[in-house]
């Protein structure tokens, strides 16, 4: 510095105004070369946000705007004057993006408004706004569908668990649980069932062996996900392809998961991969059962339906056994995972992404979508059988023939066949059905 300094002084002592031009000029000479170069080198090695400046982008393009892959998946931001927060985050280290702010935050947490912009958001995500009103209709029961009949009630000091079940007549047996958990937030609970790194290793799921995350986007927060599940010894394992997302609706969370498409994973023999699968949560927080009026429970209802490629008799056999110790390390889990935050242990990445949610209110959910008026009822097990009991009393012993001769012959079959009692179950639950349908002729 000082010797630049120096060179001033001297050209300034020049005795004419021509010689301290000419000077002054060759002086400077080497620092416009300079900057003429660094522009030509920075044009030809231009960062993705350049073009934002100079009006060459005004969106995602074609390519963006499909889900990226989880290892460039960097989702689509608005293209301002200046360089976007998304962009810029592509060109520095991935374990600094953390750092940056997302898009709008409150209490920490990322929501992003639903029904974005076209230009915000051009793919058509695999969970959609459509998915959420579904989910909503189930939440309310106005979806219309068959009425849910009660399974069980059971408790622990620090939880609370109820499940009904319906049967469609095309597709799989639907489940519908509600568990409160005391002394558990909404978002909590909504990182834990998300967390397929906690689930792996706590191993409070044990019949995942593998997961893995095929896409993400930062803006809405949908994922997919690929997992490897553990079924009985008389069964091969099986392979899912699931999309998730949530929404913030006042406070609450709609959690949805599903089974999507996903090409580029080619299918294989074994493990056999389950095409229909639906498991969806609402979560809330909702008064303690301890009486005090405080909001320090939480209440997750889910819904649950899968066609696992077994037959539809046996899995409700399997799910009514083995419910309840489901349910139990459910809560286990929570427990260790909420001992695990309050330790300060790093959020894993699904747990990062379980906070982008979108958020709606409850009022313009219901303006835009077309939801049923008329509820449907939860009904006992207990009462819908005192029923089925009253009309087969005000039925002529003739009408009931045909469930006798079906109910008959498959004693007979079962009492033959000495394949263990899982045949025996399997033989029943079918004459069942079909004693059903002889009680309508």
């Amino acid at each position: 510095m000082a010797l630049i300094l120096d060179a001033l002084i001297e050209i300034l002592r020049k005795p004419t105004i021509g010689d301290i031009v000419s000077e002054l000029t060759l002086f400077a000479a080497p620092l416009w070369i300079a900057v003429f170069v660094g522009l030509v080198v920075g044009w030809a090695w231009k960062p993705r946000w350049a073009t934002g400046m100079v009006g060459e982008e005004k969106g995602c393009s074609d390519d963006d705007h499909q889900m990226k892959p989880r290892a460039n998946s960097y989702g689509c931001g608005l293209q301002l004057a200046l360089p976007s927060l998304d962009s810029l985050r592509a060109q520095i280290p991935s374990y600094l993006t953390c750092l940056m702010p997302e898009q709008i935050r409150e209490k920490g947490e990322k929501v992003v408004d639903d029904l974005s912009p076209p230009h915000l958001v051009k793919k058509e995500l695999v969970v959609n706004f459509d998915d959420l009103q579904n989910l909503s209709a189930l939440v309310e029961t106005t979806d219309g569908g068959p009425v849910w009949i009660r399974m069980m009630e059971k408790s622990t000091p620090t939880m609370s668990y109820q499940a009904w079940r319906r049967d469609p007549e095309t597709s799989p047996p639907q489940y519908r649980t509600r568990s409160v958990f005391e002394d558990a937030t909404p978002e909590l609970v909504r990182d834990f069932f998300w967390d397929d790194e906690f689930r792996i290793k706590n191993k409070w799921d044990d019949m995942l062996l593998y997961q893995s995350q095929l896409e993400e986007c930062l803006v809405t927060g949908t994922m997919t996900v690929h997992w490897v599940r553990k079924f009985p010894f008389f069964c091969s394992d099986r392979e899912y392809t699931i999309g998730r997302r949530i929404w913030e609706v006042d406070g609450a969370y709609y959690c949805v998961t599903k089974g999507v498409p996903f090409p580029s994973l080619p299918r294989q023999n074994k493990p056999r991969r389950v095409d229909l699968y639906y498991s969806s949560w609402c979560i809330r927080s909702v008064e303690s059962r301890r009486g005090d009026g405080q909001k320090t429970a939480c209440e997750v209802l889910l819904f649950h339906y899968e066609d696992m490629g077994i037959p539809w008799e046996l899995a409700k056999l399997g799910v009514r056994q083995g419910m309840w110790g489901c349910v139990k390390k459910v809560e286990s889990g929570l427990r260790s995972y909420q001992a695990a935050r309050k330790s300060g242990e790093p959020l894993s990445r699904y747990a990062e992404i379980a906070q982008i949610n979108t958020k709606i209110s409850s009022g313009r959910l219901r303006s835009l979508g077309s939801i049923n008026d008329t509820s449907e009822d939860i009904v006992d097990a207990e009462k819908e059988k005192e029923k089925e009991k009253e009309k087969e009393k005000e039925k002529p012993w003739g009408s009931n023939l045909p469930k006798f001769l079906i109910v008959g012959g498959a004693v007979a079959l079962a009492c033959t066949l000495d394949r263990g009692l899982l045949t025996k179950a399997v033989i029943f639950g079918v004459a069942r059905r079909f004693a059903k349908i002889g009680r309508s002729l």
